[in-house]
């Protein structure tokens, strides 16, 4: 890009119509323009950059004014407003291989409260009516907003570039639009547009629409079931924890003695009726012991007196018996008859004689207590109460045995009951944990529902997509053709990315020579920076010294980081092919008078192909003057008149006697 001319008419501070020609030469890239401060020089800048990029121009003086606000202040005082102001722009570009000239004209006018704007734009002498309503668009593709800011600026947008966030910013639009980054996205765009053209026919589309729609139900219906079931296993997970807590409290509710709290009403019942069984146990033993069951006591005496009562009633029957037995046994020998032998009878006597004396025997007595005849029956009804009074009270005495063992068990229970105060936190951890437990099952058990319903959807989604699948199965061959296509465009996006990767750390690898040559060279400090790196992700700058230790950009001097700022765009004009024009407003504001010198003869000569160089007469004095008088193609001073405030352009510089003379 080469400007030709620029054409301000009432603008700002130029009154009526003033004329820059802006054409250099080989070996004399350099337009100057001189100008003390407030006399316009900022003012052409910004006419530069309104006249391409309209409401989008980053104009110093424009501020937060709104764009119509901006426009009706920059017509110059004395003008008409109604007649407005203009700006005219003319320049060359090489399209396709052929050299076209460009003449953007913007003017606008005052019309009651508002501002009327017009854009006009002619391409090789004649007017382009679409160009001229797309300039906007069209303005990007010749120079980018973002890329002009790294040839239109001033000296203090210089030391700004010098922050590293707002040098990587710079160097990230620089990159993507300066050095063919973004062509080679672009292409990556046009090829997905390819994709997306592949189409099918509308009832083939039809088919095709309802199984991506019945696929991304499916899809959606599969990651449904999916998360359900992880929300599923989170609750089970979460069931099985309460659960769990839940046996740990209750384990420690039974070391603690829980059970035996629950059961407490309980033991203290059975401790009642166990004490009550004894009382009605002793109370039947004391009965017992109110009737015969002390005799048992004297058991053997009662023994000895029954055998005495029946050893009298038989010696009392005993000598009734011997008198009887004497008559009988007489008469009965007196009955025997004479055929008996006497030896028979004989023998008979005597056996009828001792069986009396055995029975006189067996009447006499040692002791004869003379006991009633009727005692040994009473002594036999007694003596078989006694045995079953004797077998109740062993019954009883068992009993009582047995419940005094109950009772001692029931007092130990009780004596283990804890204090309700000492496991009331347990109680209520317990039935907290229980609560926990009832919560989380309702949630499995909704969980595994919306499983269960999600699993269902999912199945039938499946079966209509598979039965839409076998209905039209020749339209997938037909996408299968255009799936190609898009694959194959999807390669070829796959590779452009790898290409524009590679082409990114081509041109990052080519900046960080650039500009890492370019400070040195403005550098009076030749050996202060040994390294310069650009992350290819963030785009920021990294410096190290010559101990291979990093340098952070702040603690450079103003002079220092003003010269990194544009050593970093002389840079990028470098590896960009120096194809674009460079306007630099008051650049040496900050640098001292090696630095001067080493810009005057090392960059300005060699900044771009075409250079417009905005300075005071403090800045390029008469003696840098000198020095760069070789490089410079056309100069001007900016005439300001102090009594109308307004500005012409003179040919010239100070210095040179025309110059002198116009001011």
């Amino acid at each position: 890009m080469h400007l030709h001319k620029l054409t301000l008419h009432d603008f700002g501070a130029y009154q009526g119509r003033q004329h820059l020609d802006l054409r250099v030469k080989p070996k004399r890239p350099i337009v100057l323009i001189g100008g003390l401060n407030g006399c316009g020089k900022t003012t052409l800048l910004d006419a530069i950059q309104l006249v391409l990029y309209g409401p989008r121009a980053r104009c110093s003086g424009r501020g937060n004014r709104s764009y119509d606000t901006y426009l009706r202040e920059s017509i110059n005082r004395s003008a008409d407003p109604a007649r407005g102001a203009e700006l005219r722009l003319e320049f060359s570009i090489t399209v396709e291989g052929r050299l076209r000239t460009y003449e953007v004209a913007r003017t606008w006018a005052v019309s009651g409260k508002n501002a009327r704007e017009n854009l006009a734009v002619t391409v090789d002498g004649g007017y382009d009516a679409t160009i001229s309503e797309n300039w906007a668009e069209h303005v990007e593709e010749i120079l980018p907003l973002e890329v002009a800011s790294l040839f239109f600026f001033d000296g203090e947008k210089v030391e700004q570039l010098a922050d590293p966030e707002r040098a990587a910013d710079v160097i990230e639009a620089a990159v993507q639009s300066l050095l063919g980054v973004r062509a080679v996205e672009q292409l990556r765009t046009d090829l997905l547009a390819l994709q997306r053209r592949q189409r099918l026919s509308q009832e083939d589309q039809g088919v095709l629409d309802q199984i991506q729609d019945l696929k991304a139900r499916s899809q959606v219906a599969a990651q449904e079931m999916s998360d359900r079931s992880q929300d599923l296993a989170q609750v089970t997970s979460l069931h099985d924890s309460a659960k769990a807590s839940l046996e740990k409290i209750e384990r420690d509710f039974e070391r603690a003695g829980g059970r035996l709290f629950e059961e407490r009403l309980g033991l203290e019942a059975t401790k009642k009726d166990t004490v009550d069984r004894l009382a009605g146990t002793q109370k039947a033993l004391r009965g017992l012991a109110e009737g015969a069951l002390p005799l048992l006591l004297v058991r053997d005496q009662l023994t000895t007196l029954s055998e005495q009562s029946v050893r009298e009633h038989q010696a009392h029957e005993a000598r009734q018996v011997v008198g009887t037995l004497e008559s009988r046994d007489a008469w009965l020998i007196d009955q025997l008859p004479d055929s008996v032998p006497g030896a028979v009878r004989t023998a008979l006597k005597k056996k009828l004689t001792a069986d009396r004396k055995k029975r006189a025997s067996a009447a006499e007595l040692t002791v004869d207590l003379d006991l009633p005849r009727s005692l040994a029956q009473k002594l036999s009804a007694l003596d078989e109460v006694l045995r079953a009074d004797e077998t109740r009270a062993c019954e009883l005495l068992a009993a009582a045995q047995k419940t005094v063992h109950e009772l001692e068990q029931a007092d130990r229970q009780l004596a283990a009951v804890p204090d309700e105060q000492q496991i009331k936190a347990l109680i209520d951890a317990r039935q907290k944990a229980a609560e926990n437990v009832i919560v989380a099952r309702a949630a499995v058990e909704h969980a595994t529902e919306l499983v269960e319903e999600a699993r269902g959807r999912h199945e039938r989604l499946e079966a209509d997509l598979q039965r839409a699948r076998d209905k039209r199965a020749r339209t997938f061959i037909r996408e299968e053709e255009l799936q190609r296509v898009v694959t194959y465009a999807e390669k070829a996006r796959a590779t452009l990315e790898k290409f524009g990767s590679a082409l990114l750390r081509k041109h990052i690898s080519s900046l960080e020579v650039a500009v890492l040559r370019s400070f040195q060279t403005l550098m009076r400090k030749s050996g202060l920076v040994k390294d310069l790196r650009i992350d290819t992700d963030k785009f920021t700058l990294a410096l190290t010294n010559r101990d291979e230790e990093p340098i952070d950009p702040a603690r450079l001097s103003a002079g220092e980081r003003q010269l990194l700022a544009i050593s970093l765009l002389w840079g990028l004009a470098k590896v960009a092919g120096n194809r674009l024009p460079t306007v630099i407003d008051t650049p040496l504001g900050r640098l001292d008078s090696r630095h001067r010198e080493h810009l005057v003869d090392r960059y300005f000569p060699n900044a771009g192909r075409q250079v417009l160089l905005l300075s005071t007469d403090e800045e390029i004095d008469e003696h840098l003057l000198r020095r760069l008088k070789p490089s410079i193609a056309h100069s001007y001073v900016l005439v300001h008149d102090d009594t109308t405030f307004t500005t012409r352009v003179a040919e010239g510089y100070w210095w040179t006697e025309g110059a002198l003379h116009a001011v």
